[in-house]
């Protein structure tokens, strides 16, 4: 599905005695994942890539060729693949239909989850994923590889392929990028601590459950903003909603909703972040929430409601779900001879 790295080879393959084994190459698959993750927002695709970086150096191996550094030509074989992707996938963000946020990463409280989903999670927020979509895609790998990774640049020259000066060149221009784009959306909140979090996301899911609204009120910032993401696929506000009073009426109506259907949560860390999964009377998937949490009150709310971005996590409702259109036929005029 993503084609094979750029023509130059990754790094870490040498004349050297010793080959990896696959316990040894197993190791590697958290931080593989996280970095696939980073550069595509998406859990399957980034799964594929690191599936498909493995069977790359099976199939070097199986040549006879010698790899001295097994997790510098996996690195540099995921993070070329990424760039890969992302120059296929730009086309289909630029005509994306609403607000688009990454796929979930889910890790139930008080569960470990899978490792390489552990390791990510105080990495990637989905509000640092979506400042991330303004970068080119070597940007992006620079960016990641330096900023959240800590390569220094001569790994980083290695990884992309790019001399060190333009490594250096490149992660100036898109930490100014970034630095912009944090500004403007009013920074990218800390997370909280893990228990207070816990503990914050536990209060306002039970107050919206409940209905208690000005408990609700007092938890969300003046300027507090919510965020959907349906796809075109799914029901979810087309436009970012923002101030506190827009977000609690959305919230009410949200969550009386799901009472009449049934409809209950748990709370899980999302990417990092305090948050909860929707589940319907079924016990299927219905939306994934993340909370922004910054000086004790919510500073931004996303709702991943998109069908296609959540079977990683389940079997998904259809409760949600808009009609799918049917393709409009063209009418045939009546036969005037008739």
């Amino acid at each position: 599905m993503t084609g094979s790295p750029d023509e130059t080879s990754p790094g870490g393959a040498s004349r050297g005695n010793a080959n990896p084994d696959e316990s040894s190459m197993a190791a590697f698959r958290p931080l593989l994942f996280s970095i696939a993750y980073g550069m595509t927002g998406s859990v399957g695709d980034a799964e594929d890539i690191v599936q498909d970086a493995f069977l790359g150096m099976t199939r070097a191996l199986q040549a006879g060729t010698v790899i001295a550094d097994p997790k510098a030509y996996l690195t540099t074989s995921v993070t070329r693949l990424g760039i890969n992707y992302l120059r296929s996938a730009r086309v289909r963000r630029e005509t994306y239909v609403g607000d688009w946020l990454p796929e979930p990463v889910v890790v139930p409280v008080g569960e470990p989850g899978p490792a390489e989903h552990a390791e990510l999670a105080d990495s990637l927020s989905m509000a640092f994923l979506v400042l991330l979509e303004a970068l080119s895609p070597v940007e992006r790998a620079v960016f990641m590889l330096r900023e959240v990774f800590g390569y220094d640049y001569p790994a980083v020259a290695r990884v992309t392929g790019k001399t060190e000066v333009n490594c250096r060149q490149i992660f100036a221009r898109a930490r100014q990028r970034i630095l912009a784009g944090a500004q403007a959306a009013g920074g990218v909140p800390n997370p909280a601590r893990r228990a207070e979090g816990e503990e914050f996301a536990r209060r306002f899911f039970d107050a919206a459950a409940g209905g208690d609204m000005d408990a609700l009120l007092g938890m969300l910032a003046p300027d507090v903003v919510f965020r959907g993401d349906g796809g075109g696929k799914a029901q979810a506000i087309a436009e970012p909603l923002a101030g506190s009073q827009r977000v609690l009426r959305l919230l009410g109506g949200l969550f009386r909703r799901g009472k009449v259907i049934g409809a209950y949560h748990r709370l899980a860390w999302v990417n990092g972040q305090p948050g909860a999964v929707t589940y319907d009377a079924d016990g299927r998937v219905v939306n994934v929430f993340a909370l922004d949490i910054a000086d004790g009150m919510v500073q931004a709310i996303r709702s991943v409601v998109n069908p296609d971005k959540l079977g990683h996590l389940g079997p998904v409702s259809d409760v949600a779900r808009l009609p799918r259109r049917e393709p409009q036929q063209e009418s045939v005029p009546d036969d005037p001879l008739r």
